[in-house]
């Protein structure tokens, strides 16, 4: 198995990252749309486990890292009522779409969307109180440096929290879930008029990304404590947690 980082959409040499950029800047306006479709819309539950999970902490800021359209973003103002949230990305038509749909649901005042490399964040240290990431961190250059940087811009005693789909790991929903990928992703992406790099990035992404145990670990060893894991839906999504010292300042 290829490690995540060698696992690219157009193949090559050219850095993941650049490649990333470009698929999600084409597959923008049908991003959202292809995401509920493959999920059958338990994506949207999906999100909301994930806020919740942050509702006891009352984070005042929240960085969404990977935030694409913004859903998840948008579902953290509802439902927390935050004083800011940033949503932080490389595709700048993925953002466009985020602040469009902020602005129809009146939430400008409070999400804004920046673009940003999430290997080399531009934040000072300890500036938010909670760090999200939902279906976006497979889709980082280096793992490791990403939740590095994520580390680095929490506060002390900040929650980390990183929606990401997974594999199921029992029968008969694992041979279930190799179909599905197999034939259904190529099957929807076809009629959204996806190129075919990106349906197949999907599944091979998902592939190659640590999960569970392997993942808890490496969040781990950026410095993050209480690290814990939840998986929904027979397994094929999987939330992480965790938090920042409150002695690391």
């Amino acid at each position: 198995m290829a490690g995540l980082e060698q696992v690219l959409p157009y193949g090559g040499t050219e850095r993941k990252d650049i490649q990333v950029r470009r698929m999600f800047d084409v597959i923008a306006g049908r991003y959202d749309r292809l995401n509920h479709v493959l999920s059958l819309g338990i994506d949207r539950w999906w999100r909301r486990q994930a806020v919740d999970f942050l509702r006891p902490y009352h984070p005042a800021r929240i960085l969404d890292i990977a935030s694409g359209t913004g859903d998840l973003a948008m579902l953290l103002c509802r439902r927390l009522k935050p004083d800011r949230v940033v949503g932080a990305d490389i595709s700048r038509e993925m953002m466009a779409i985020g602040a469009r749909k902020a602005g129809q649901n009146g939430l400008s005042s409070v999400l804004s969307f920046e673009y940003q490399d999430c290997m080399s964040l531009s934040y000072p240290d300890h500036s938010f109180d909670a760090v999200t990431a939902a279906f976006g961190v497979r889709n980082f250059l280096q793992l490791e440096r990403g939740f590095s940087e994520m580390y680095r811009v929490l506060k002390p005693g900040g929650h980390i929290v990183v929606l990401e789909l997974s594999t199921p790991a029992h029968f008969p929903v694992k041979q279930l879930y190799r179909l599905y990928c197999r034939v259904m992703v190529s099957i929807v992406g076809g009629y959204l008029g996806l190129e075919k790099a990106a349906y197949n990035y999907l599944p091979a992404s998902v592939k190659a990304m640590p999960q569970g145990k392997e993942m808890l670990e490496l969040i781990g060893k950026q410095g993050f404590t209480d690290t814990r894991t939840k998986r929904f839906t027979f397994g094929v999504c999987s939330l992480y947690t965790g938090k920042k010292n409150i002695t690391d300042k």
